[in-house]
């Protein structure tokens, strides 16, 4: 059977949230947004990633540790599906970082992510424009891989060339 290890945050909407990137998005625990942090989706986070817990960075940090983020927002709700890997650090004092790429730096909490700040869905950047808040709800997945079904279908999603 997979185990789950869960983290839960707050952070609140900006008008100068534009959602524009195409390879990542960020939540910061910051108190501002210019126009130029196109993407970052929520700010005044309660944490960054050296504030997670240990356990949920220890899980994370494993190469084959799948990351489930889910993004609410009212009545809006987006899912993203993340890699982890053995050479997060997660150590960034006031950022989290999701990337579509394999990059990694203290800020990442994820890297191969399905979705990006442009793919996240209008309504809910629309929500977040208007300074609302927003919950983060994120779940690690972890082995035995070579017992558990549905890490193997994230293995076949998160297959890289």
């Amino acid at each position: 059977m997979e185990d789950c290890i869960r983290e839960r945050l707050q952070c609140s909407g900006h008008q100068n949230v534009t959602a524009d990137h195409r390879s990542t998005f960020e939540i910061t625990t910051d108190s501002y947004l210019t126009t130029c942090g196109t993407c970052i989706i929520g700010i005044d986070a309660e944490t960054g990633a050296s504030g997670l817990s240990e356990a949920f960075k220890s899980a994370l940090a494993k190469d084959t540790a799948a990351l489930r983020t889910t993004l609410r927002g009212g009545d809006h709700i987006c899912t993203i599906l993340s890699k982890g890997s053995s050479k997060l650090t997660l150590s960034h004092p006031s950022d989290l970082v999701w990337r579509m790429s394999g990059f990694i730096c203290d800020r990442t909490i994820g890297i191969y992510s399905d979705i990006p700040a442009s793919g996240i869905p209008r309504p809910l950047i629309a929500w977040l424009k208007e300074g609302n808040t927003m919950t983060v709800e994120m779940e690690v997945f972890t082995g035995p891989e070579e017992e558990t079904p549905s890490f193997q279908l994230l293995q076949e999603f998160f297959r890289t060339p």
